[in-house]
C-alpha cells in the first residue's frame, strides 16, 4: 500500500493511507457517542411524555367528554375533528385573527395554541354552549341578529365569545373599552363599525338579563 504525504504544522509529515483512515474512522465513532450521550437525556425526556394518557376527560359546555387525543393535538382540532364542535373556527391557526376563540375557566384563549392536555380540570365553553337549555339564545347573539354585525360571519363566533366574556367583565363598558375587548379578533370584512354596535347592544341586553 502505498504512503501519501500531509503537511501538518510547518514541516511535511509522512502518514500511511491506512493509519490515515484508522484516525477518521477513531475521531467519527468518538463524535457519534458524544452525540448520543447529548441526545440521551432528550430521548429520556420524549419517551416519558409518550405516557402521557391520550384517553381524557374534558369539561366542554358543561358536559365531561371522553376523548382520544394526541400529544400536540390542540385545542381547535379536539373541537371541531373529535367532538364536533364546529363553531369554533379554524382561520390562521397561529394565533393571530381570533376565529378560534374559545373560553376557559371564563377568559378568553386561542384554541389554536392550547393543548388539548392541558385544559384537563378546567372548564371550556364554545359557542355551541351559549344558548340555554330552554333554546333561548345568549343576550350576545341576540344583540348579534339583531344589529346584524357580520357580512361573511366567519369570524363571528370568534368575536361573539370575546363579547360575551367583555360583558361577564364590564357590563357597561364604553365604545372604546368595548374596541379594546374585542382587539384580539380579526373582521376579514372589515367591518367593525357594526360589530361594535353589536357589542354596545350586547351590553345593553346582558344588563337587561
Amino acid at each position: 500500500m502505498s504512503d501519501v504525504k500531509i503537511i501538518l504544522g510547518d514541516g511535511p509529515r509522512a502518514v500511511s493511507r491506512r493509519s490515515f483512515i484508522r484516525g477518521v474512522v477513531a475521531a467519527g465513532a468518538t463524535v457519534s457517542s458524544a452525540g448520543y450521550l447529548f441526545r440521551a437525556p432528550v430521548a429520556h425526556a420524549q419517551s416519558a411524555q409518550s405516557t402521557m394518557p391520550r384517553l381524557v376527560t374534558l369539561n366542554v359546555n358543561g358536559q365531561d367528554r371522553r376523548v382520544d387525543i394526541l400529544q400536540q393535538e390542540t385545542l381547535a382540532m379536539t373541537l371541531r375533528y373529535k367532538l364536533g364542535l364546529t363553531g369554533t373556527k379554524l382561520g390562521c391557526d397561529r394565533a393571530e385573527c381570533g376565529a378560534c376563540t374559545v373560553l376557559i375557566d371564563g377568559v378568553t384563549h386561542y384554541s389554536c395554541s392550547v393543548l388539548t392536555h392541558t385544559v384537563r380540570g378546567r372548564a371550556v365553553t364554545t359557542i355551541e354552549g351559549l344558548e340555554s337549555p330552554n333554546g333561548e339564545l345568549h343576550p350576545v347573539q341576540q344583540a348579534i341578529v339583531r344589529e346584524g354585525g357580520f357580512q361573511c360571519a366567519f369570524c363571528a363566533p370568534g368575536f361573539i365569545m370575546s363579547m360575551v366574556a367583555m360583558v361577564e367583565a364590564n357590563p357597561n363598558p364604553t365604545r372604546e373599552e368595548a374596541a379594546q375587548a374585542l382587539s384580539g379578533n380579526l373582521c376579514r370584512c372589515g367591518d367593525y363599525h357594526k360589530i361594535l354596535n353589536s357589542a354596545m347592544r350586547a351590553a345593553e341586553y346582558a344588563r337587561r338579563a
